[in-house]
């Protein structure tokens, strides 16, 4: 390939970095928790390094670029309703599939299914997040299924078949399968129970009509969804094709224009008589989705940690290979300061993020994994816009272009704390579960405590909290508890997992808050330590 020109008309183009190569395996945060996790090294590890391969970053620019279309006709005016996706997208979507991102979870033996599937999540968010929504519904369908055996024999062996098959037909005729969700409407949002779509018994199945305001993928094979039927609130498993060969009673009426996520597609629906199988017990609709939206909810606070670390990968390289003032940027002592105060956000939500999936795994643990990954996905997500913000900045102008994936990522950071629950729904059930789960509450008070011994400030800073924990918070003091139990939760997962800059770092910067209200206003910190973790290949 030959390389750009440097010498141009009226100048030399200099002291400008060239285009990142992402090295997505060279993650020791990664690797460490992966190891500590049991989750497996080699599945992880082929994914990084496919992702990291030009072509496939290329691939994710190409893909957020260009939107998908809508097409509601043919050119005769018969119904299509159909979205036209840009042939990047089904090369992302076909890899991450392919190896294992919607299956690896669910294999008989497979080695730390939940944290391998978290570490794909992580991987694949650094290079287009919008496939991921397809993959994160198709593996967290499957739990869900099992409410009804008929229907999961038929559907799960599809949803978790490791492959990608984007052919317009019925089931009986697919190799793999995706699943997606409708649950929103325009009235209720996140409650639910205000939805007034109805199902109508049809013989051993069911017709649903209405609206459903949010729709994601909709051009997956199936969709959970709820509809009120005659014993109340109950979960549908809607086909997208028929097995007759025709088109479901699914009516797409637009695509949302939305601020991030835009290589994938997210519509409105209508049923108009849609033919849908009960799955679960009527009247038990949001028992039997639950089951999807926890697992969703893992997915939904890990992807804030791959978002993070793309862009803390991006300000790394600028800052490597630019240079103002006589020195690189990278050797200036304020940025790096900077750089590793926002290293240590970007360690913790990943450490968090693990240490939730590997509960997980463990069906013991389901009662810390409910509360956890309530708590993981609330800080998680409000950290990452002013990382990825600060991370913008470290790159000056250019990181306010379009040439840099710097937008996309700032754009995409609100999305995984406002989907399925935003911030203040998260906690209200934070409380709700330590009121009502005793065993919840137990099994965090028991990881918290695990730590015990090692940081006295952390100790401390446990002490101070338990005050609080005895006299249970209001809801508008809701947001400090949860803040302040997943902080000292992150830094007990970094205390296991990494190495002492680290951890001591976080508990110094954010557990007894002895710092400013902006990266890079706190001191004490093993910046030479972090930021060795962090930095590309040979940037020194």
């Amino acid at each position: 390939m030959t390389d750009p020109t440097s010498e141009l008309p009226t100048h030399t183009v200099e002291n400008q970095p060239g285009p990142r190569v992402a090295e997505l395996w060279r993650d020791a945060a990664l690797q460490d928790g992966l190891a500590a996790h049991r989750g497996d090294i080699a599945a992880a590890r082929g994914l990084a390094q496919a992702l990291s391969q030009p072509q496939m970053q290329e691939a994710g620019r190409q893909a957020n670029r260009h939107a998908p279309q809508l097409r509601l006709f043919d050119a005769a005016g018969r119904r299509l309703d159909e979205v036209e996706f840009h042939p990047s997208y089904h090369w992302l979507l076909g890899l991450g599939l392919e190896h294992g991102y919607a299956a690896c979870a669910w294999e008989d033996g497979a080695r730390g299914g939940h944290v391998t599937h978290a570490a794909m999540v992580y991987l694949m968010n650094q290079v287009e997040p919008g496939v991921c929504c397809p993959m994160t519904m198709t593996y967290a369908a499957v739990p869900a299924m099992s409410a009804d055996a008929a229907l999961a024999q038929s559907w799960v062996p599809k949803l978790t078949a490791r492959h990608y098959d984007p052919s317009v037909v019925p089931l009986s005729g697919k190799t793999a399968a995706t699943l997606g969700m409708a649950m929103t409407e325009k009235q209720g949002g996140s409650d639910v129970r205000a939805n007034t779509t109805r199902a109508e018994p049809d013989g051993d199945d069911y017709r649903l009509f209405g609206h459903k305001w949010f729709c994601s993928a909709p051009m997956s094979d199936g969709f959970l969804t709820l509809a009120q039927a005659p014993g109340g609130l109950t979960c549908f498993l809607v086909p997208r094709w028929l097995e007759d060969g025709s088109r479901n009673a699914i009516h797409l009426m637009r695509l949302k224009d939305k601020l991030g996520n835009r290589a994938n597609a997210s519509a409105e629906i209508e049923y108009h008589g849609a033919f849908a199988h009960r799955l679960g017990e009527e009247g038990q609709g949001v028992r039997t989705i639950i089951e999807m939206v926890h697992h969703t909810r893992l997915d939904t606070a890990v992807a804030p940690a791959g978002l993070m670390r793309a862009a803390l990968g991006e300000a790394l390289h600028w800052c490597a290979g630019r240079s103002a003032f006589q020195r690189r940027l990278i050797d200036q002592p304020l940025m790096r300061a900077v750089l590793a105060d926002l290293a240590l956000d970007v360690e913790g939500a990943l450490a968090l993020g693990l240490r939730v999936a590997a509960a997980y795994d463990d069906p013991d643990q389901r009662p810390f994994a409910r509360i956890a990954v309530a708590l993981a996905k609330f800080l998680n997500n409000k950290r990452a816009p002013g990382v990825i913000y600060e991370c913008m900045e470290a790159l000056g102008g250019m990181g306010f272009v379009e040439d840099t994936p710097m937008p996309q990522l700032y754009r995409e950071a609100p999305l995984n704390s406002i989907w399925e629950g935003s911030g203040n729904v998260i906690c209200l059930d934070v409380l709700r579960t330590l009121a009502r789960e005793p065993e919840a509450s137990e099994a965090l008070i028991h990881e918290l405590r695990s730590v015990l011994g090692a940081d006295a400030r952390y100790d401390q800073a446990l002490a101070e909290h338990a005050r609080l924990w005895s006299s249970p918070a209001g809801e508008a003091e809701a947001r400090l508890f949860t803040e302040r139990t997943a902080t000292l939760l992150t830094a007990a997962a970094l205390i296991k997992t990494a190495p002492s800059a680290v951890a001591e770092g976080y508990v110094a910067s954010r557990v007894i808050g002895d710092r400013g209200h902006v990266a890079g206003t706190v001191s004490g910190l093993d910046v030479d330590a972090i930021l060795a973790r962090v930095m590309p290949s040979g940037s020194g």
